[in-house]
């Protein structure tokens, strides 16, 4: 199902660049004097004046091939572009999964075991806090806050090397994650809490099992089913949450690559940074069913009921 869903995003993609008002050739020569031949030969050379159709044909036999065509505003190969900016989507991304699932499943975890207390009113409180706050709008806050007022992180750049870099990212990946991390804190929570009260623990701690044991190798482990079927919506967030964080710090990654390629109608480019999206997101979803088999083996003998 994977090329299929691939080819129907791409096709629909297409669609949308295509009936876009603006012309890609007039943003590309911007406010610079051109005379007909001139915007003949560039409309020629990019297929601007063939069918819809014909376009779409044209651009996958390329992609087929391992061609993502030409960016009209760089007049560079796409997936050279693609490749520069890469490094610095990927990073943040694991960055952001990263403190999702390492921070969120912990904060869940402990206001589940602390229910009722003030910890656990103070969790839930950062989880509506994180729900509600768009990833831009958290970026700019912490961007005003530890980058202006507390001068303590970068406010712009990606940075050079591993720990220069992640300290560069520190701040949008804590954006990124923020939003995202309050989802994974409530189901951990609601999962863990569910789990504690079932009679196996109870049986468990009637054996004298001690807490550590009994959370680790029983309680936790069931709890993080829910967890691995949520966790493609957990990356779909992070990833297109990364296409605001970029813009908002001025990252040069991918996500404002696509934008900055949307607005000039930079079709090639836009198909080239939506495929790679999609595919990301569909081999996600795949590895998620994957763990989801070996974390509960139950699946694997079909005995749990849809």
């Amino acid at each position: 199902m994977t090329i299929p869903l691939l080819l129907i995003i791409s096709f629909g993609v297409f669609a949308l660049a295509d009936i876009a008002p603006g012309d890609p050739v007039r943003s590309l020569l911007g406010a610079r004097a051109s005379d007909p031949a001139t915007l003949a030969a560039i409309r020629a050379r990019y297929h601007l004046d063939d069918p819809f159709l014909i376009q779409y044909g044209y651009w996958l036999s390329h992609v087929i091939r391992g061609d993502l065509g030409v960016s009209i505003q760089g007049n560079r190969a796409v997936t050279s572009i693609i490749a520069e900016r890469l490094g610095v989507t990927i990073f943040l991304s694991l960055m952001s999964t990263t403190l999702v699932l390492g921070l969120g499943i912990f904060l869940g975890a402990v206001a589940a075991f602390r229910r009722g207390t003030r910890l656990d009113r103070a969790v839930v409180m950062f989880g509506v806090f994180g729900v509600s706050s768009p990833a831009f709008v958290t970026g700019i806050f912490l961007l005003y806050l530890f980058g202006v007022l507390l001068p303590w992180f970068p406010i712009f750049g990606p940075g050079r090397g591993f720990l220069d870099r992640a300290w560069h990212l520190t701040l949008p990946a804590l954006a990124l994650a923020t939003s995202v991390m309050a989802i994974v804190v409530k189901i951990t929570r609601a999962a863990m809490i569910e789990e504690l009260a079932r009679d196996y623990v109870t049986f468990a701690r009637a054996r004298g099992l001690s807490s550590r044991r009994i959370l680790f190798a029983y309680v936790l482990r069931n709890s993080l089913i829910p967890v691995i079927t949520a966790a493609g919506l957990i990356v779909v967030g992070i990833v297109a949450g990364a296409i605001y964080v970029e813009v908002t710090f001025s990252l040069p990654g991918l996500g404002a690559l696509t934008v900055d390629a949307i607005q000039k109608r930079d079709i090639p480019t836009i198909q080239g940074t939506t495929l790679l999206f999609s595919a990301f997101v569909l081999l996600i979803n795949l590895a998620v069913d994957v763990i989801y088999r070996v974390i509960d083996p139950r699946i694997r003998f079909g005995r749990v009921e849809s």
